[in-house]
């Protein structure tokens, strides 16, 4: 398993912690996770939890029986938690979730939405640890896009070119996934999670005039993940400030058509213990041989 700190976070800028809060929409993340089954009263993580943001709109579903504990692996963003959504009942923790995390407790529900796109060499891993602090009967629920960013009507040639050489680079650079939400399912069912499903939706889906809260994403998206990404953007003579102009004028076009899907996964861990998996992930079979051919 690699180390999740020795993979510079893509996105790591000094205006991150506003984008995350100012992307966080309290009715989408309520109705996930209500389709994934938090109940009030539960003992929730949030694993990735950023600024804090999600884990103090988890507390108010769980309620004041409830308590929520959001964990990330940024001690500034950890701190700014603390300082905006601390209380007896919502705590932080700066950890690796890569690495054991029983001191913590066990949990009812685990919340894991938009991390493990950012860690595509270990994310079954991080999923198979995260089983450890899981009640029995307790659910999890995995959120993440897929086919990130690659999906344009009509973007120019180039762009589209350097969007997709853009994503190969991350993707062996950089630890990023642009197609995690269509593993997610298999990693349940690869830990014998029961009561298992899936639910697709449109994450981004853009066409005419954009809201401020998605243009400022999205172009701060381009410019910090894009600069850091260390692609030669050789489809343009400018570089990567030629494609930044491009990118810029496409997406702030009207006419432009975008979308990305989310997939949503929850699954119940058994009550009873189960085999495990195999390394290759998946369970030993026996294979019989008949006279059918």
């Amino acid at each position: 398993m690699t180390d999740m700190f020795a993979y510079k976070y893509i996105m790591e800028s000094d205006q991150e912690i506003l984008r995350l809060k100012l992307k966080t929409d309290r009715a989408t993340l309520e109705k996930q996770a209500n389709w994934a089954g938090i109940q009030p009263g539960m003992r929730v993580a949030d694993i990735g939890c950023g600024a804090g943001k999600t884990t103090f709109y988890l507390k108010k579903i769980v309620g004041p029986k409830g308590e929520a504990v959001g964990i990330d692996s940024s001690e500034v963003r950890i701190k700014d938690a603390e300082t905006h959504f601390l209380s007896h009942s919502v705590r932080f923790f700066c950890r690796d979730v890569c690495r054991p995390l029983d001191d913590i407790g066990v949990f009812d529900f685990i919340w894991v939405r938009f991390l493990l796109e950012y860690h595509r060499q270990d994310s079954f891993e991080i999923v198979k640890n995260l089983y450890n602090i899981l009640k029995p009967g307790g659910i999890i629920c995995l959120i993440d896009l897929d086919h990130n960013c690659l999906s344009h009507f009509e973007a120019p040639e180039a762009l589209m070119k350097s969007l997709t050489g853009l994503m190969k680079v991350l993707e062996t650079r950089k630890n990023f996934d642009p197609y995690a939400g269509r593993k997610l399912y298999s990693y349940l069912y690869d830990l014998n999670f029961e009561e298992i499903d899936v639910d697709m939706q449109a994450h981004h889906l853009f066409f005419g005039q954009l809201n401020r809260i998605h243009t400022f994403n999205w172009i701060t998206k381009a410019e910090v993940a894009a600069r850091q990404s260390g692609y030669d953007f050789h489809e343009f003579k400018g570089g990567f400030d030629e494609f930044y102009e491009v990118f810029k004028e496409f997406f702030l076009d009207p006419r432009r058509f975008t979308y990305t899907p989310v997939i949503s996964c929850r699954g119940r861990k058994p009550l009873k213990k189960t085999r495990p998996v195999t390394s290759s992930g998946f369970r030993d079979l026996k294979i019989h041989s008949d006279s059918s051919g």
